[in-house]
């Protein structure tokens, strides 16, 4: 079932995500070589807990940390660990969840560590811009569908391939909610996008191929040719006058300044 949500429950919903966004922009300032990706964890943690709200992530379904720590081959899920050790040139998407007020917060980014080659820092800026043509198509009376085209033609048509396993999905008062919200297929398709609908649309994209492979702790997943993969998300509302993204990047932005994807 698909929960519309009253605009009392979308600004519940937009404190949620705001913190999210402040989280990853407190993230950002300690994003560097040689810190472990475990080290980032208890950084989310201690701050989203000092902010009145519970991490979202920590328990859910299992998981035992506060944030995906995904790094250059992993795609999503990745579990922060002390023997991850972030090294000049890699990439690392951060996913982060919280809990507040009865409502949940979930957003991504994939940061730079130190110096990136341009071709890979071409594939997270793709990545990103994939993620905002995916939330203009996000209009009340389209259709999920038009949503993931979007994301799919925009990264494709630049040589860049779509994680098909993984998806977006709605969000609530659960962080997963129906609809799901795949980053390729058909216009027109899909559920029908209604005002007062929370989403989380979520572009995964590979520099290589699209295939992808589950390892054997349960969550991490990698791209199978282990090329980079990028994650940019944004949790929106579907509004009558079109999408309000209700997370936000621009803590982030505020630290990395020119820096920033």
């Amino acid at each position: 079932m698909i929960y519309l949500k009253t605009d009392e429950e979308i600004e519940l919903m937009r404190v949620a995500n705001q913190l999210v966004g402040k989280t990853l922009g407190e993230l950002a300032k300690h994003v560097a070589p040689g810190v472990t990706t475990l080290q980032l964890d208890k950084i989310a943690e201690e701050f989203i807990r000092d902010n009145g709200a519970t991490p979202a992530f920590l328990g859910y379904g299992g998981f035992p940390n506060s944030i995906c720590a995904s790094v250059n081959e992993h795609v999503v899920h990745g579990i922060p660990s002390s023997k991850v050790i972030l090294r000049d040139g890699d990439i690392i998407s951060i996913d982060c969840g919280t809990h507040i007020n009865g409502f949940t917060g979930d957003s991504a980014y994939t940061f730079c560590v130190g110096e990136v080659s341009p071709e890979v820092r071409h594939l997270l800026k793709t990545t990103k811009e994939s993620l905002y043509k995916g939330i203009e198509a996000a209009v009340d009376g389209k259709r999920v569908g038009d949503i993931a085209n979007a994301i799919q033609t925009y990264c494709e048509t630049r040589n860049y391939s779509v994680v098909r396993e993984l998806v977006g999905h709605g969000c609530g008062r659960n962080m997963h909610e129906e609809p799901e919200v795949p980053n390729y297929g058909r216009r027109g398709c899909g559920p029908l996008l209604r005002s007062g609908m929370c989403i989380c649309i979520e572009p995964m994209i590979n520099l290589g191929s699209k295939n992808v492979v589950f390892e054997n702790d349960g969550w991490t997943v990698r791209t199978k040719d282990r090329k980079p993969s990028a994650h940019f998300e944004h949790c929106i509302a579907i509004r009558p006058d079109g999408p309000d993204i209700l997370s936000s990047f621009k803590f982030i932005e505020e630290v990395l300044g020119d820096n920033a994807i």
